[in-house]
């Protein structure tokens, strides 16, 4: 039987949430200040596409916070202590 931790984050759901809304992996991982930052600093840029220099700051900073939510959920589970295996089928004995 599979232990689940609740602390145990699932990368990939992590990286998904930001991709569809910046910021929102972040907070799925426990980040809350850094997700809402993120979340208001894509605000500004949507602001800033009226002269065009949010086009390219937005680009970046929705890149970067797929990247951070996905290596942040890793090192979440790195520090659980285990496997950080996420609940499922269980694997066929050996």
């Amino acid at each position: 039987m599979t232990h689940y931790n609740p602390q145990v984050k699932n990368p990939g759901l992590a990286a998904v949430l930001s991709f569809l809304i910046s910021g929102l992996g972040q907070i799925y991982n426990g980040e809350i200040g850094k997700g809402l930052l993120i979340i208001v600093v894509q605000i500004i840029n949507g602001l800033l596409t009226m002269i065009f220099v949010g086009f390219v700051t937005g680009a970046i900073v929705w890149i970067w916070a797929i990247y951070d939510a996905y290596k942040t959920a890793e090192r979440i589970n790195a520090n659980a202590g285990g496997a950080g295996r996420l609940p499922g089928p269980p694997r066929p004995p050996r």
